[in-house]
Formats: structure tokens, C-alpha cells, sequence
């Protein structure tokens, strides 16, 4: 959909920005769960601020049906200590640490624990 795509191509523009554990500036510094939180929040979808809670809040989706947009989280076992955004084609973008900042990766660069959804159009 069109507000997929956009959401998609807002959080492009900040590829390359710096990973700030805590953070929540785009340009500056945001961490993870801030990133999708900001990205989120700029379509006006408020989310919680802390990874663990944006997999609690939203609506589990299988890997499969995966859109543009949904968000996926990372850990081990039930334990969520990482948020990406899918952006399709089996990558996922994300605030991923200090030394990347943020970037693009593999969907399956770690193991994804869960897949939630929060837009619905």
C-alpha cells in the first residue's frame, strides 16, 4: 500500500545515522525500539518506546506474511532484545548498533522470535 511504501522510504532517509543506545533523535542518535517508535509516530501510529513492549502491544503475524512496514524482533528464545522494520524482499531496516548505526540487513541476519503488525489499511 501507499502508507507502507512510505513509511519505508521515511526511514530510508536516515540510513547511515548514528546508533545511540536510549536515543530517540533520527538524525542524531536513536536506538532501536526508538527508531520504529520515531518512524511509527510520523505516520501518527504510536507505539510503545521499549522493543519488548512494541512485540507485546501489536498484533502477531506468521513470517510469512510479512508486509512492508511490520515489525520484527530478534532474541533468543522468548527473550525480544531487538526491533527492525521489514522494508520487502527479505530485508528489514533498523537502528542496529554503535558501530553500523543504521543500516539494512537480512531479514534473517539473527533468528526473527516473533513478527508483529500495526497497520491495517
Amino acid at each position: 500500500s501507499s502508507l507502507r511504501s512510505k513509511l519505508v522510504n521515511y526511514a530510508k532517509q536516515f540510513l547511515g545515522n548514528p546508533y545511540v543506545w536510549g536515543g530517540d533523535s533520527l538524525n542524531h542518535g536513536v536506538d532501536c525500539s526508538g527508531f520504529t517508535k520515531k518512524i511509527y509516530s510520523n505516520f501518527g501510529y504510536y507505539i510503545p518506546r521499549v522493543s519488548r513492549d512494541q512485540a507485546c502491544s501489536g498484533n502477531k503475524i506468521s513470517i510469512s506474511s510479512l508486509k512492508p512496514g511490520d515489525l520484527v524482533f530478534y532474541g533468543s528464545s522468548s527473550y525480544i532484545s531487538h526491533v527492525a522494520m521489514y522494508i520487502g524482499n527479505g530485508r528489514v531496516i533498523h537502528a542496529s548498533n554503535p558501530r553500523d548505526g543504521i543500516k539494512i540487513s537480512n531479514l534473517y541476519y539473527r533468528n526473527p522470535i516473533k513478527c508483529v503488525r500495526y497497520i491495517y489499511e
